[in-house]
């Protein structure tokens, strides 16, 4: 069942009501606290859900690329958006990479300093 929000306006309290979609606007709703029917019903928070490819789209809009190949803080903050919004772990791998880039070291570096960083990804090479 849905829960409601309300606010008694004659003693202000806040409470929460469940009403089936058929209840709610047919059913009278009182204060929890002091029984009064004046109350107004409160808008909560609105939660979206999203699919796994457009909270990638949202993370990676082009306003976020803009001079991320200059920049290695900012290519890594990005990393580290996009790992956390995946939800899994990466490995350890994953996070020195991100970690350093979040330092601000060379991308060229860290490739060198890590030269078996892409193994396991063949599959997806041209």
């Amino acid at each position: 069942m849905p829960t409601y929000e309300y606010r008694c306006e004659a003693c202000q309290a806040r409470f929460e009501r469940f009403l089936t979609y058929a209840e709610y606007g047919h059913t009278e709703v009182t204060c929890a606290k002091c029984g009064s029917d004046q109350v107004v019903r409160r808008i909560g928070r609105v939660r979206i859900a999203k699919s796994e490819d457009r909270r990638i789209e949202d993370l990676v809009d082009p306003a976020q690329l803009a001079g991320i190949e200059d920049d290695p803080k900012a290519l890594g903050r990005l990393m580290r958006k996009m790992g956390d919004e995946m939800g899994e772990d990466a490995g350890p791998e994953f996070d020195e990479v991100v970690s350093r880039l979040e330092k601000g070291e060379d991308p060229e570096q860290i490739e060198r300093d890590m030269p078996d960083l892409g193994d396991g990804f063949s599959d997806f090479e041209d």
